[in-house]
């Protein structure tokens, strides 16, 4: 029995950071998206920083959407990538707490 509840705490501590690791990955998406839109300024150190996580965690998407404003583009393309990331982290959790 002690060894099942050992196991247990273990998978339910990685669906945790499973969790965290993802929601992480969806707020820098976010993050980007609202600097961006509040027109941070795009030399400042942190701007570039999560500018630089934002381009890593896109999942390629940062030119499926191409409206001509470059805001509404940064929303549609991080956005997507943001939901995408969120339901990837979801689904992943799930099956991980599902783990007998």
């Amino acid at each position: 029995m002690a060894a099942g509840s050992t196991a247990r705490r273990g998978i339910d501590a990685l669906g945790n950071v499973l969790r965290i690791v993802g929601m992480l990955i969806v707020t820098v998406l976010v993050v980007h998206i609202v600097l961006t839109l509040l027109d941070a300024n795009p030399e400042n150190g942190l701007t570039t920083l999560i500018r630089d996580l934002a381009d890593t965690f896109n999942l390629g998407l940062s030119n499926l959407f191409l409206p001509e404003d470059p805001k509404l583009r940064v929303v549609l393309n991080y956005g997507t990538a943001a939901l995408i990331w969120f339901a990837i982290t979801t689904v992943v959790v799930r099956l991980v707490r599902r783990i007998p």
